[in-house]
């Protein structure tokens, strides 16, 4: 997911053996910003997600995270979210590309994993 700002903040790392589940972002909101979702799953089965909103400045605010069993509770975290998205705001999060950086900040967005 990009940034219109140089300032990168990790809001999930992803370690050696565990894989992207997913991510999701909202339409952008006027005076908000992007709604977004991160999932990776974690080399003992587990799903770990942060949701977040990315504002125009590049800054993630609002960071929640959470862990889930399985790709079925993980759907459960997206549609009570875009329950919340659409009820405030009348959008929903959508299946989105993503960006990934080393801790040097290197875009490694298109390496495989």
């Amino acid at each position: 997911m990009k940034s219109k700002s140089l300032r990168q903040m990790a809001v999930m790392n992803v370690d050696k053996g565990e894989q992207i589940v997913g991510g999701w972002a909202s339409a952008h909101i006027p005076q908000v910003g992007v709604y977004k979702l991160l999932a990776k799953k974690r080399v003992d089965g587990i799903i770990e997600w942060a949701h977040f909103v990315q504002r125009d400045n590049g800054l993630k605010e609002k960071v929640y995270r959470g862990e889930v069993e399985n790709p079925e509770k993980l759907d459960e975290v997206l549609e009570i979210m875009n329950g919340q998205l659409k009820r405030v705001f009348g959008i929903t999060m959508k299946a989105a590309d993503y960006d990934m950086y080393t801790p040097g900040g290197k875009n490694t967005s298109s390496t495989k994993q």
